[in-house]
């Protein structure tokens, strides 16, 4: 029988927690820094000041937002990974993607890194709602994920630090499918090509304007 949501959850919570210490001094994925960093550049272009980061870990995003002057609130599954956040002055709050605690409206910009692949293909969806939810007509939205050739779901991780974390990998072209129902995929990109097996995926995903 597949995982339930809560038990994917608690499984992502005791992961994480014991992870946390360890995953605040590892490096990014390559390529992600720059890709956050050209991020913030497009948020001062459009001169937006506030945004919302959807599972922050340890806070290493989240400080970089900051030191960039933006006004950045963050959400994290893992009560270990809020505490680092808010050693370091972030705002930071134990919360779920898929019932974000923030307003309709709140913030100029989203962004989530690594977070939206331990989110089921059945759930998807509403994390996406979420995060346009909370973010403004025409506002952007960062998406950062591990993909795959073929989109499939699994379990991996080191058992020091808990029992295997859930991974929904998706396909590009899947991806972005289910990126589109919820507004305009202004920017796809890949790297290593999906055809060399997992690789991480990056978004830019613009919310809709009002009618």
């Amino acid at each position: 029988m597949p995982d339930s949501r809560a038990a994917r959850e608690a499984d992502l919570i005791t992961y994480y927690d014991n992870e946390a210490a360890d995953r605040s001094t590892s490096p990014l994925a390559d390529g992600r820094a720059e890709h956050r960093d050209a991020f913030i550049d497009l948020l001062a272009r459009e001169h937006r000041s506030t945004v919302v980061e959807v599972g922050t870990g340890p806070g290493r995003d989240s400080l970089a937002f900051h030191q960039a002057g933006l006004a950045v609130q963050g959400v994290d599954l893992a009560p270990a990974s809020v505490t680092l956040c808010r050693a370091q002055g972030l705002s930071v709050q134990v919360g779920t993607a898929l019932e974000l605690p923030f307003a309709s409206g709140e913030f100029e910009a989203a962004y989530t890194a690594s977070t939206l692949l331990h989110i089921a293909d059945e759930d998807l969806d509403t994390a996406l709602a979420e995060l346009v939810r909370v973010v403004r007509p025409d506002s952007p939205i960062a998406i950062g994920l591990w993909g795959a050739p073929t989109s499939r779901e699994q379990h991996w991780g080191d058992p020091s630090y808990g029992p295997p974390r859930f991974f929904a990998l998706r396909s590009d072209s899947d991806l972005r499918l289910r990126l589109a129902a919820h507004g305009a995929v202004e920017l796809f990109e890949a790297w290593p090509p999906e055809s060399s097996g997992l690789h991480y995926q990056w978004a830019i995903l613009r919310t809709r304007h009002t009618s």
